[in-house]
This record gives structure tokens, C-alpha cells and sequence, in this order.
């Protein structure tokens, strides 16, 4: 394990002298608010829109958003390979790094995204442990060199995997590593698809070596207090956690996310009742989510 690099520790000394870190965003929704066709590889805009990928995480600093996650989610090269662009993964990642810190503040940060593989482990699927943890050190490797500050592996189901991508993190990295999983409610509570409660997910984050836990997507704001008050009562670790805009709906062929930056700006309060560092948006917020969600807590 590398030591922290000074962005890196900057992020979490403020987060251990009780600031509230502001994260940014919806990726996907904002790349296809601008011209992401259906069915179409968002790393692939770092290189053919470069200017949509500065001007999202512009805008989202300008919202007042302390940290921007990078166009990387699905740069793996397993996710990769279904677009054609598995020898392209690394110049993926870090333009996607490079493009986004271009536009950062000067204490601001950028925090580069992993998200799931889509794969299954040994014996359950067809990729070894070496095969996946060689696959988020490449894409991590290339977030680092490409300017980024810190990792977040996010929007995780399968805590095998998460533990993977965090040793790939912290051996080859000297970025701070945080993960997040997504829970789904069902008759007996909250659970990953994978079958982690958010109170296991946080005990086994934490042994896996994350540094910052928490949960993301899937989810209302209303929803994620209790995921987040679930995960608090099981770690005094730092918490990073993402909401979604509400459950979308489909209206006139439109998708729809039902709940406002006021509205969200308001539940974005008690999340920070619950004792969560870092807060921003997922599927369905914009930069004016940030904003409200910003001028709430600088109140």
C-alpha cells in the first residue's frame, strides 16, 4: 500500500474536521441530455466530445459541487469490449481524468469512477480474480496519471468484486479509495442483488480497505437516509453517499425523475443529520441539483 498523495489526504483531513464535501451529479443523464444517442459508449465522448465532458464537470464545479467524478463508469475493458474499444481503455480513463481536471478549482477535486465489470467471479462466472483485479489496476493506473485524485468504485453488487477493485486501488495507487454499492428494497429489507445488507456492506467495506463507504443509484433520497442510517449504525468510517432523483417514469417516451432540487435540497439535510461526508446526486440530478443542494448547506 502506497502513501496518500496530498490531494488525496486534502480530501480526507477536511472530511475528518467535519466538513460536509459536496459531490457532483448525474453522468449519464447529463451526457444524454447532449447528444448520448440510445445504446451509445459514454467513454467514447471523452475522445469524440471532449468539450460536452468539460463543460458537465464545469458546470457541476460551478453549481458548487467540491468534487467531480470522472466519464470512466463503464471503462473497464470487459464493458469495453461490447462497444469495440477494448484496446482503448486506458486512453479512455485518463483523457476522462485529463479532461475533467482541466476545468477544477484549485481546491477542488476529481474523483475517478469505476463502476461494475458486469461479469460474474469464478465458480459463479467466467473471470479469475487475477483476470478482474488486472482489469480496475489498468483502469485505475490510467485515472491516476490522467490527474485524478482520489477513486470511488461505485454502484457495486458483489462485495468480492469491490474487494478486488479496492486491493487493485490501494496497491498501485496513491489515490484515496472509496466504494459504494447499490441496494434494492425488497419484502425483507435492503439488500445488493448479490444479497449484502447495507450493514454488512459497510463491516466488510471497511475490511476490504475502503476508506470512504457508502451507497449510490437505485434509490430516492428518502430511501438512502435509511440505507445511510442502516450503514452509519455499523461504521464510523467516512460515508459517500449518491441519490438518485426519485424512481424514473416513462412519459411520452421521456424518461422522468419525479424529485426536484428543492425537494432533494430539503432530504440532503438529513443525510447530513445522519453523519454522511460526502453527498452529491446520481441518475436523474443535474447541476441544479448541486446548486440547491449547495446553497442549502452553505446556509
Amino acid at each position: 500500500m502506497t502513501n496518500l498523495s496530498d490531494k488525496s489526504q486534502e480530501l480526507l483531513n477536511r472530511i475528518y474536521e467535519g466538513e460536509t464535501i459536496i459531490s457532483d451529479g448525474g453522468t449519464g443523464t447529463y451526457l444524454q441530455k447532449n447528444g448520448l444517442e440510445p445504446g451509445g459508449c459514454p467513454e467514447e465522448f471523452n475522445v469524440s466530445h471532449p468539450e460536452v465532458i468539460k463543460k458537465m464537470a464545469r458546470e457541476y464545479f460551478e453549481a458548487g459541487s467540491d468534487m467531480v467524478l470522472t466519464n470512466s463508469f463503464g471503462g473497464s475493458v470487459f464493458r469495453q469490449k461490447h462497444y469495440g474499444f477494448e484496446d482503448s481503455v486506458f486512453k479512455f480513463n485518463k483523457l476522462a481524468a485529463q479532461l475533467a481536471k482541466s476545468q477544477a478549482p484549485e481546491h477542488g477535486f476529481v474523483c475517478g469512477s469505476l463502476g461494475p465489470t458486469g461479469e460474474f467471479l469464478r465458480p459463479l462466472g467466467l473471470v479469475s480474480n487475477q483476470e478482474m483485479y488486472d482489469s480496475f489496476k489498468n483502469q485505475a493506473l490510467a485515472l491516476e496519471e490522467g490527474g485524478a485524485d482520489c477513486v470511488v468504485i461505485e454502484t457495486m453488487l458483489d462485495i468480492d468484486e469491490t474487494s478486488i477493485a479496492l486491493q487493485a486501488v490501494r496497491e498501485n495507487t496513491s489515490m484515496l479509495a472509496m466504494a459504494t454499492m447499490t441496494f434494492d428494497l425488497g419484502p425483507r429489507g435492503f439488500f445488493t442483488m448479490m444479497g449484502v445488507t447495507p450493514e454488512d456492506a459497510a463491516k466488510k467495506l471497511e475490511q476490504s480497505g475502503a476508506q470512504v463507504i457508502g451507497a449510490n443509484c437505485g434509490n430516492g433520497i428518502e430511501r438512502m437516509i435509511e440505507i445511510a442510517s442502516k450503514m452509519r449504525n455499523s461504521t464510523d468510517k467516512p460515508m459517500m453517499i449518491n441519490c438518485n432523483a426519485g424512481i424514473p417514469s416513462l412519459v411520452s417516451g421521456e424518461i422522468l425523475y419525479p424529485e426536484t432540487p428543492e425537494y432533494m435540497a430539503e432530504q440532503f439535510m438529513k443525510l447530513k443529520d445522519v453523519g454522511v461526508n460526502i453527498i452529491g446526486g446520481c441518475c436523474g440530478t443535474s447541476p441544479e441539483h448541486i446548486k440547491a443542494l449547495s446553497n442549502a448547506i452553505n446556509k
